[in-house]
């Protein structure tokens, strides 16, 4: 009877650790990596159903040009704050608001990437989001997930269009 009374005080303690993680996630922060969050990121990118695609027309050349330029404004942001991101290669999810303004950043280091301090790099993102002008709009919020290399050399591609 002390055992089964002990595995019923255990396992109302658990339950309570357990739903105090999932009040924590959501809090969760605008810039992760993937494998944080696991549950919340599943339900980002089912509820964010739209694609960058669909946004831009269901044009693969505009929603090609459209995630060069935002990679393109992240790069010339970490410029400009002498943040360092040359060699960085990333697999990158974002998603915006019906308003055009980043909700969330959720990426993972590629092997090939060259070694910084990804804490800083995460950081450095947050920063952006705040800076970042509206992008598109749309009747819904919407994500692009895709691959960043740094650099980019996208204000060759940009100036031409």
């Amino acid at each position: 009877m002390q055992k089964l009374i002990f595995l019923i005080i255990l396992f109302y303690q658990c339950s309570h650790v357990m739903a105090f993680h999932d009040v924590e996630l959501d809090t969760m922060p605008t810039v992760f990596t993937v494998g944080e969050y696991g549950k919340k990121y599943e339900e980002l990118v089912s509820d964010c159903d739209l694609a960058l695609f669909q946004i831009s027309g269901q044009s693969m050349d505009t929603a090609y040009m459209h995630w060069l330029e935002v990679l393109n404004d992240i790069e010339s942001f970490s410029n400009n704050n002498n943040f360092d991101i040359r060699g960085v290669k990333i697999w990158v999810n974002i998603f915006w608001n019906a308003d055009g303004s980043i909700q969330h950043i959720v990426y993972f280091p590629k092997r090939s990437s060259r070694n910084i301090n990804f804490d800083h790099f995460g950081k450095m993102l947050e920063d952006y989001i705040k800076y970042a002008n509206p992008f598109l709009l749309s009747g819904g919020c919407y994500s692009h997930f895709g691959s960043a290399s740094f650099p980019t050399h996208a204000e060759f591609l940009l100036r031409k269009h």
